[in-house]
């Protein structure tokens, strides 16, 4: 079931705008059909034309049924393929101009849609900012959190809220070009945003309230390495330079702390000529690599 025929006349701010729902889903029986109902309850009340769609990463549970019975339009993997992997499939059935992602686990309230829809208009994707409503996020995961959001903005070289939430709103023309890059797991949304902010797409984040979750989290402990391995990939690709030029300063100046006590030894090491090189090498690859990245990305 969708919105294509409602009757009502859309908001203010939201008139001729139409937006597809994808919830991705993998063993959410106790909270996918919720989840619909209340994306649809939401919807309804603006007016405007929509889609619902879930997509069923292979659940072992009663997923797909509860999906089915809520009355959205259900697409499915097979077998367990990934969080990515079970938004592009979405994303690739969506039909209308607008696309959002919304996780089925009760985690972000459809309240939030109407406002993300109409910030969309002059942006080309709408984050929902989980700020202070983290406190939901288990306590030990919080820190892993800010530094990944650190390391993402110095690298991106903009403030980055929140680059991995799960609620947000996009201008569907802008995102395909980017989901051969999107990789099939959990850092679909890390690299969306980082794609994004590298390539100097207009985007915004907003404050929404995060829900405790229905089910345990799919995130596993070695997912933090990932994220880390997944951000220094992506700005390599679009920003190699601010990769390569910290790590060459890094070995620079060991270098030269390791080559002054060098000094006071009278004696310069192999050490410090070693890291010198070194920098000298990483440097090098940076420029290559910007070189390139600048060849392949220019339109």
């Amino acid at each position: 079931m969708d919105g294509t025929d409602m009757a009502i006349v859309p908001e203010s701010g939201l008139e001729g705008l139409s937006l597809s729902v994808v919830i991705p889903a993998y063993n959410e029986e106790n909270a996918v059909r919720s989840t619909v109902e209340d994306v649809r309850t939401t919807l309804d009340a603006t007016g405007i034309l929509y889609e619902i769609i879930v997509v069923d990463d292979g659940s072992a549970d009663n997923t797909r049924a509860e999906a089915k019975a809520s009355g959205a339009i259900v697409a499915w993997n097979d077998v367990n393929s990934g969080y990515g992997a079970t938004l592009k499939r979405g994303v690739k059935m969506a039909k209308h101009e607008y696309v959002a992602i919304l996780d089925a686990d009760g985690t972000y309230p459809a309240r939030f849609l109407p406002g993300m829809l109409e910030l969309a208009r002059d942006q080309d994707m709408v984050v929902g900012d989980r700020g202070a409503a983290m406190r939901n996020v288990p306590l030990m995961r919080r820190p892993a959190k800010k530094f990944l959001n650190w390391l993402a903005s110095f690298l991106a070289q903009r403030k980055l809220n929140d680059i991995n939430s799960g609620l947000r709103v996009f201008r569907t023309k802008e995102l395909i070009p980017f989901l051969p890059l999107l990789p099939q797991n959990f850092s679909f949304t890390t690299t969306i945003t980082l794609c994004m902010s590298c390539n100097g797409k207009r985007m915004i984040y907003t404050p929404i309230e995060y829900g405790k979750r229905v089910g345990k989290s799919k995130i596993k402990p070695i997912d933090f390495l990932n994220f880390i391995i997944l951000i220094l990939r992506v700005i390599t690709l679009f920003n190699p330079l601010r990769v390569f030029l910290p790590a060459g300063f890094v070995l620079f100046l060991l270098g030269f702390l390791k080559s002054l006590y060098d000094l006071t030894q009278m004696n310069l090491s192999e050490t410090a000529i070693f890291a010198f090189l070194a920098a000298i090498m990483v440097w090098s690859l940076g420029l290559i690599a910007d070189m390139i990245s600048r060849l392949h990305l220019r339109p």
